[in-house]
């Protein structure tokens, strides 16, 4: 069913109770695409994300001829590869707002062997940095265009293969950046030499190096690190095959964050199937349960996934955190300090001003809205609890994370009757990762009413 677009949220009036069954990993997912594409025999991706961002690489990757099927009742994606090759000549692309779809699709297009291919988005898009990147691929010898802005989208892409050799690349703006260039790397008709300017969100990077791994024949190290600051990938003519024919997609550590908390709204103890604790599988954001626990959470890792729980009435603390590692998380707690027992200080999210939106103006804004006392630097947010104001409307910038954090708020039964309290807008951006999100909070809540 449509959402509306204007959502009260109905609180629960008793602690949540159940299984969570979590989406596949969006990050996951459109790199496995990536590199399924580059194949030489067909791949089926196992667990794989249905959503905006996921949807718009599979046909980005049809229009450039590539065979994409998709399975939804089984979670799969079926895709038959070419070896390197890009089967169209021409194409012209839409990624929407999907930041990994761009970085990623422009960087396959510049190491395509020929043609000309024009790539675009949503007018945010064009504001989402890409210039890095564009430079980096010019240096390996691609020819690409910017007929709008220099170092943004729209981009025009006259393939013509990658020459190999040294480049440089700042990957701090987005780790996206980096690993749109190591996946198409090994193409090149030489080794890549890659030195990092800044910093970068490691976890990644490592993410995209395991998977390349994971698609390597022989399993010879495709990507090697020099020193910390640099790599080398070794160029091979057909670099990419998956053992097996399938690929297995972990659930999304990021969409995970918000039933990790939502105990902390609710009280009471939730399931999430095939989570993963803090550090473990390929997902930096797995780090977020331990956010939890130190909050005031019971986080367990369990037979069939993390077991959290809180107990209505327990002390939920203030914490102050580095949350650049997992800043796809930030959000999340940052949507639940009003609940918390003194300050929180969110730091290390300078770069989330250039995502979907200005996370760090946004999130200062809708927690000032509901009467909370914020004080925003350009690298962190420092949160005062205040009694909650009732009545506001979310605005979300049509972002998928601002929905979904302060869904997890609205649950909160701030009036003691189960009246709501808190509506969010355009609840439907949650699409991009995570359609059936306030679907599942419903059924959640239904559950804990029938216990």
């Amino acid at each position: 069913m449509p959402l509306p677009d204007l959502l009260p949220l109905t609180p629960f009036t008793r602690p949540a109770r159940g299984e969570v069954v979590l989406p596949g990993s969006k990050s996951l997912t459109n790199r496995a695409l990536l590199l399924a594409a580059l194949c030489d025999q067909p791949v089926t991706l196992q667990g794989a994300l249905f959503s905006e961002d996921t949807q718009l690489m599979g046909a980005a990757l049809r229009a450039l001829g590539f065979i994409v099927r998709e399975d939804t009742a089984r979670h799969e994606i079926h895709v038959e590869g070419r070896g390197g090759d890009v089967p169209a000549n021409a194409a012209d692309l839409f990624v929407g707002l999907a930041g990994t779809a761009a970085r990623f699709l422009t960087a396959l297009c510049a190491a395509a062997p020929r043609g000309v291919y024009r790539l675009d988005g949503v007018p945010q898009m064009r504001k989402r940095p890409m210039k890095p990147l564009l430079d980096a691929l010019r240096a390996l010898g691609a020819d690409i265009r910017c007929p709008g802005v220099e170092g943004f989208f729209p981009l025009e892409v006259h393939a013509r293969g990658l020459a190999g050799g040294a480049v440089e690349l700042d990957a701090s703006e987005s780790s996206q950046l980096l690993s749109a260039l190591l996946m198409v790397a090994p193409l090149a008709r030489g080794d890549v030499h890659v030195t990092l300017r800044g910093s970068v969100r490691w976890s990644y990077v490592d993410m995209t190096a395991h998977v390349m791994q994971a698609f390597t024949p022989d399993q010879a190290s495709l990507v090697r690190r020099r020193d910390a600051q640099s790599f080398t990938v070794t160029a091979r003519a057909r670099p990419f095959r998956r053992a097996g024919g399938t690929y297995a997609i972990e659930p999304d550590a990021s969409a995970a964050s918000y039933f990790l908390a939502l105990p902390l709204v609710t009280g009471g103890r939730l399931t999430l199937c095939g989570a993963q604790d803090a550090g473990q599988g390929l997902q930096g954001d797995t780090g977020f349960a331990d956010i939890v626990r130190a909050v005031g959470g019971g986080v367990v890792a369990g037979a069939r996934g993390l077991d959290v729980s809180f107990a209505r009435g327990g002390v939920r603390s203030g914490l102050d955190r580095d949350f650049k590692p997992i800043s796809d998380t930030f959000l999340t707690l940052a949507a639940l300090t009003p609940l918390l027992q003194g300050p929180t200080r969110i730091r290390g999210i300078a770069h989330t001003r250039k995502q979907e939106t200005d996370r760090v103006a946004g999130m200062a804004r809708e927690l000032t809205r509901l009467g909370q006392h914020v004080i925003e630097t350009e690298d962190a947010l420092e949160i005062h609890p205040r009694p909650l104001r009732a009545g506001e409307t979310i605005e979300t910038y049509h972002d998928h994370r601002f929905a979904m954090s302060f869904g997890v708020l609205g649950c909160h039964d701030l009036h003691g009757d189960g009246r709501p309290w808190l509506t969010i807008r355009d609840p439907a951006c949650c699409a991009k990762t995570f359609p059936h999100f306030f679907e599942l909070l419903e059924a959640l809540r239904q559950k804990s009413l029938a216990d």
